[in-house]
């Protein structure tokens, strides 16, 4: 195992276990500590005015720390204590395993960190984002079953095949853009191509629904009233540049709605406007809503249609309980509702997500067909039929029938048996010598084996994913690229040193390191770094040397002439020094 378990992480089924890395605490640099320092310092002091009162006491339940990058080991041992657990992963995972994480309570952490170039925000998940931006959050019971429920739901949303093909694009952009010395050229060419799918996704399905309305809740959510508004999104919680601009006139602040759902976002951009929740339970009001309009409640015949439209794995429920999983392809219809519906390929039938004996993937291997609806010309549906009933209608062992459905589906041959389920109803009839037909097409002939008939009157649901985890093999997944780790030269390695040798002082793991002498040398080799010489400054303010302080603030400003971008950055960092420490 590569990584710590606990209670929470041993209930993970193998499927979601695949996606879990080792965190490599040991892989972090000086240069890393030391971003998420200066984010973390500038985020508490920012957002302990502007964010919900659960952040800072979420930073010391979820065991935050302002110094230090988290140990995923360490966080997992104070996020028991709240029912939660975090794994790391490898930048972006597919949407319907991340939700289907918080599903089980359990908070997914990109592990690595942002580049020091990306410092104010990156697309890139990494452990600032879902660190310090998710996990304070979850301190909030209310918040933590939102999130909680929003996976359950979310992970069971029919996705399109153009979602997909748009999560490995935003995946690819994430990792060019966090990789040192990727060409303009091909970032541009990148955000081009997730802008040519974001404009032809065509009607858009539910996983895009449900992610828009994570993304203007979990990610970019604000909370209080439109005029007083304050942050609880982990997308504005971990960015040191939106997080501000976001309390600006400039982004539009609506009432949270059902309207979030229809509402785009670009992940490549700062958000035009936000949505603001007046409390956190009323988010599990419209997520309900949203809910109720999705094919896992309504089923019928556009819950198939979605499903065939996915081309993935999926379920239908039919209303006696039966579960049919596999990769939908074809449905009949008949006045608007299903009469047919067909599986191709592996297929497993389940009552009440557990498979029934018999009818596996190794049983169903070449796909699964079975009408729906009632019989043509009787009132009572076969589910609905007692013993007495099913006798007098001749649907009973060794009895040869030919049984018509509403909308013209006929299946003729001889019943060897019925499975019920735990209420008595019948939810599947065995046949022999069996065949299917549909206006003259045969769907179903009798050298093709046994025919095991669906019982249902109608589809109650319909949703991504299988009823039993263990009826697939779901350990599949193939990440198309990998984060890309830096090639260090020389110059690189010198550079961490040096943020080695100033953390160590600051520790006091080392005192006998000549501060002046690494700022000599860090304006002599590396004259366009400006984090180091901030942390330079800290310590002189600290041990009260006016001339070193003196000498840096020229060296920072000289900096500021030539890299006008990393103004306000420089005058953060001294601005955090001087309210920090009296001189």
């Amino acid at each position: 195992m590569s990584y710590e378990s606990n209670p929470i992480l041993d209930k993970l089924p193998k499927h979601l276990k695949q996606f879990i890395k080792p965190q490599n605490y040991e892989e972090y640099t000086a240069i890393d500590q030391a971003v998420w320092r200066y984010v973390m310092r500038k985020n508490v002091d920012y957002l302990s005015r502007v964010a919900h009162s659960s952040y800072v006491d979420g930073l010391k339940k979820t065991g935050i720390s302002i110094d230090h990058i988290p140990n995923m080991y360490g966080m997992n041992r104070i996020l028991k204590e709240i029912g939660w657990a975090a794994v790391a992963v490898d930048g972006f995972i597919p949407p319907s395993a991340f939700m289907e994480f918080q599903a089980y309570n359990v908070l997914v952490i990109a592990s690595d960190i942002r580049q020091l170039e990306n410092i104010e925000y990156t697309p890139a998940p990494d452990i600032i984002h879902e660190g310090a931006g998710h996990a304070p959050i979850i301190a909030n019971p209310e918040y933590a079953e939102y999130l909680r429920r929003f996976g359950e739901i979310g992970c069971k949303a029919i996705s399109s095949a153009k979602d997909y093909e748009l999560y490995n694009a935003v995946r690819h952009l994430s990792i060019i853009k966090e990789a040192h010395g990727t060409p303009q050229e091909e970032i541009d060419k990148a955000e081009k191509h997730i802008e040519h799918l974001q404009e032809n996704m065509g009607t858009p399905s539910e996983m895009a629904l449900i992610r828009n309305l994570h993304w203007w809740t979990v990610e970019y959510g604000l909370i209080g009233t439109v005029e007083n508004p304050k942050i609880y999104g982990a997308g504005l919680l971990s960015s040191i540049g939106e997080s501000a601009w976001c309390m600006t006139d400039k982004v539009k602040k609506l009432p949270y709605s059902m309207e979030a759902v229809h509402t785009e976002f670009d992940i490549t951009k700062p958000q035009p406007q936000l949505f603001v929740t007046p409390d956190f339970a009323f988010l599990s009001q419209v997520l309900e809503d949203f809910a109720n309009s999705m094919a896992l409640r309504t089923g019928g015949l556009s819950g198939i249609q979605k499903l065939i439209a996915s081309k993935a794995l999926g379920t239908v429920e039919l209303s006696t309980g039966l579960q049919i999983s596999g990769e939908f392809h074809k449905v009949i219809e008949h006045e608007s509702k299903p009469i047919y519906i067909q599986t191709k390929g592996a297929t497993a039938l389940s009552y009440r997500e557990k498979e029934l004996v018999g009818h596996s993937t190794a049983h169903h291997a070449d796909g699964f067909g079975s009408p729906i609806g009632k019989l043509k010309g009787i009132n009572i549906a076969i589910e609905d039929m007692g013993p007495r009933d099913l006798k007098a209608y001749k649907i009973y062992e060794g009895e040869q029938i030919a049984l018509e459905f509403e909308g013209g589906i006929t299946v003729e041959g001889t019943i060897i048996t019925g499975t019920r389920n735990l209420m008595g109803k019948i939810i599947l009839i065995t046949f022999e010598n069996c065949t299917v037909t549909y206006n003259g097409e045969t769907l179903f002939q009798p050298e093709w084996g046994l025919y095991h008939m669906a019982v249902g009157q109608k589809v109650v649901s319909a949703y991504n994913g299988p009823a039993d985890l263990h009826s697939f093999d779901l350990i599949t997944h193939q990440i198309t690229e990998s984060t890309i780790k830096p090639k260090k030269n020389p110059k690189r390695l010198q550079l961490e040193q040096y943020y080695q040798q100033v953390r160590e002082f600051r520790e006091g793991k080392n005192t006998t390191i000549s501060r002046n002498k690494v700022f000599q040398a860090l304006k002599n080799e590396h004259p366009q770094d400006w984090l180091l010489p901030v942390e330079l400054y800290e310590l002189a303010k600290q041990g009260n040397d006016h001339g070193f302080q003196q000498d840096i603030l020229e060296h920072l400003e000289n900096i500021k002439r030539e890299n006008p971008k990393v103004g306000h950055l420089i005058d953060d960092g001294i601005q955090l020094v001087e309210t920090s420490y009296v001189s």
